[in-house]
């Protein structure tokens, strides 16, 4: 069980800091050294993985002019589960105006027989920003390891000012392979990614990222100020490979230390 909350803040000179921090369990936020005035923060989850009947909760919030970047020290694993049993994470994070939240977190791998729910919610305001990327791995591709018995379910919304931009689940019961072998879901990836962006500008980043795109991606406005990329790959490396150049160019080349290791 793991638990944390964090407020950030934009001081008289742009700088962000931190306001409020509280942290319990096996969650805990690092906070490296930045030569920027942004901020930039590492979720540890010192238990190593999630397993059934785990229960993990972040709520994050970014005031009125400060940016904080969210990202991972590693690869989430979802370990397999007891019978019964079910791990859960709930991510609540609110951006208010001329904020900016970039919500980097490394890959999500899949183990068999793992059972995990998830839940993550983005509060926008009118004049926030946003750049999000959710990475899942369906297994172990060096071991080699199929996911025949699995129960992973997943929700994102993400909301301005109280109207939903951008809802997406997943629902992955029992044989996922299988599932994912099918032509219309996956055709037999074996990782996938969703970028989303929000912001004024947005439009201005569609054919670039067009370019930079494999075969197996695709991006789309969803408004002139909703961006998404939804990208499926062979496995873990194939991803990485191709993502990284994505959101460097979102990011302008700040996409942290972590996603380079």
């Amino acid at each position: 069980i793991g638990t944390a909350r964090l407020s950030v803040v934009a001081d008289e000179h742009g700088t962000t800091r931190l306001k409020d921090l509280r942290q319990s369990g096996s969650m805990k936020l690092v906070f490296p050294q930045s030569p920027t005035p942004d901020a930039e923060t590492i979720l540890v989850n010192t238990a190593g993985g999630i397993t059934g009947g785990d229960n993990f909760t972040l709520d994050a919030a970014v005031t009125r002019g400060a940016t904080l970047t969210i990202t991972t020290q590693a690869a989430e694993r979802a370990y397999r589960a007891q019978h019964g049993e079910i791990g859960h994470v709930t991510t609540r994070l609110s951006v208010g105006d001329n904020a900016y939240l970039k919500w980097l977190p490394q890959e999500l791998i899949l183990f068999e027989r793992c059972a995990l729910r998830r839940h993550l919610k983005i509060d926008l305001t009118a004049q926030a920003r946003l750049l999000m990327v959710e990475p899942v791995v369906f297994g172990r591709a060096a071991m080699p390891e199929t996911l025949r018995d699995v129960m992973f379910q997943d929700r994102i919304k993400i909301t301005r000012d109280g109207q939903p931009i951008y809802i997406d689940g997943m629902d992955l019961i029992s044989d996922a392979t299988k599932h994912l072998a099918r032509a219309a879901i996956a055709n037999g990836a074996g990782a996938m990614a969703s970028v989303v962006m929000v912001g004024p500008d947005v439009a201005s980043h569609l054919n670039p990222i067009r370019d930079l795109l494999p075969d197996t991606a695709g991006a789309s406005l969803l408004s002139e100020t909703t961006l998404v990329i939804r990208q499926l790959a062979r496995d873990s490396y194939e991803l990485r490979r191709s993502l990284i150049p994505i959101l460097e160019h979102l990011s302008h080349n700040t996409l942290p230390t972590s996603w380079r290791l």
